[in-house]
């Protein structure tokens, strides 16, 4: 899918002591990055991801037979001291023309004043269907699931799901994107790592700078985790940077606006497009 504005060949929280085993974690997933082959060389800095680098995320999927691996590392500093490290390994596939489908596993350590406790915080999966590109009447309209399961010591308790309506509307170089989303299930306790809200909202504006090879985003968003929970509002700014023709470079800061939510957040990832020529279509076997 190729949103207006673009060629065809342009489809498409840091912390000084980070601990050792996230850092061997995302040096794992980083590592990972090179063992496939590019199929075709791809511009994928326009790709705004879910949480790369902020939350809202644009309405195009992954291109068909193309895979996606994404190896991040996130920072938060909670209100009362708490401090979260995380990796959410994410490779997502474009299944069929205008869908993908994908799995993350976020890993994560919560420093607090008792200690600091490792685990897995659940296993992710999800899908999104791109309804229609953008026209010169209508925006680029997505519909995306999740599911959230409880794996892990930091996972939460139960089972999740949410759907998210995702549009994108462009102006040249720039483009706006609205992202509204449900979460359904029991929301005692949630995973300590992107958990599925309760519900959630978010508005960004981005635009392409420095000859088609930088992309700055700017973001408002607000959800509210659990029934009990009060309503965070939160601001972000993020940057993403096509390194090579497959590799895209992402960091972004949050900085909470309400009485509650992060204080401060910060994120920084590496992703890489990649195809396997036995997927396609006719390869030869």
């Amino acid at each position: 899918v190729v949103p207006p504005g673009l060629s065809a060949e342009e489809p498409r929280r840091l912390h000084l002591s980070l601990p050792a085993r996230l850092t061997a974690a995302t040096a794992a997933g980083l590592s990972l990055l090179f063992l496939a082959t590019p199929a075709v060389a791809q511009i994928d800095y326009r790709n705004l991801d879910d949480d790369r680098p902020v939350a809202t995320e644009d309405a195009y999927p992954v291109e068909r037979y193309a895979f996606e691996l994404i190896a991040p590392y996130g920072f938060e500093a909670e209100t009362g001291g708490t401090e979260l490290h995380s990796t959410v390994p994410e490779i997502a596939y474009g299944l069929a023309r205008n869908a993908q489908l994908g799995v993350k596993l976020p890993l994560a350590a919560v420093d607090q004043e008792t200690g600091t406790r490792w685990g897995v915080a659940g296993i992710g999966v999800f899908g999104l269907y791109n309804f229609n590109t953008e026209s010169r009447n209508l925006p680029a309209i997505s519909l995306r699931a999740d599911a959230g399961f409880p794996v892990g010591s930091l996972a939460g308790e139960d089972t999740r799901f949410a759907l998210k309506a995702i549009a994108t509307r462009s102006w040249g170089r720039t483009r706006v994107h609205v992202n509204a989303a449900r979460g359904f299930g029991p929301d005692d306790e949630l995973s300590a790592v992107e958990p599925l809200a309760r519900w959630s909202a978010g508005l960004a504006v981005d635009r392409t700078f420095f000859r088609s090879s930088f992309l700055l985003i700017g973001e408002l968003a607000t959800a509210q985790l659990s029934e009990a929970a009060a309503t965070e509002v939160t601001a972000a700014i993020g940057g993403r940077w096509q390194w090579t023709p497959t590799l895209v470079l992402d960091a972004g800061i949050t900085r909470r606006l309400s009485d509650t939510g992060p204080d401060f957040g910060l994120t920084v990832g590496i992703s890489h497009a990649f195809g396997l020529r036995a997927l396609f279509p006719g390869a030869a076997r």
